[in-house]
């Protein structure tokens, strides 16, 4: 259960910011793109994944 955090967990232990966002599919499979700001950007960091996900469109 632990290893499903295992990408998440140094974000979060620095205090930065983090969005994953699907990102395609490669061969069949979902893939996601995970962006990471700076602690406090937060703000830029969901303009940045909504930027993304409006181009993928």
């Amino acid at each position: 259960m632990y290893l499903a955090d295992i990408c998440t967990v140094a974000v979060n232990l620095s205090g930065s910011c983090g969005i994953s966002v699907p990102a395609g599919d490669v061969d069949g499979l979902p893939v996601g793109l995970q962006i990471i700001g700076p602690q406090g950007g937060e703000v830029r960091t969901l303009e940045i994944a909504q930027s993304f996900e409006q181009l993928q469109r």
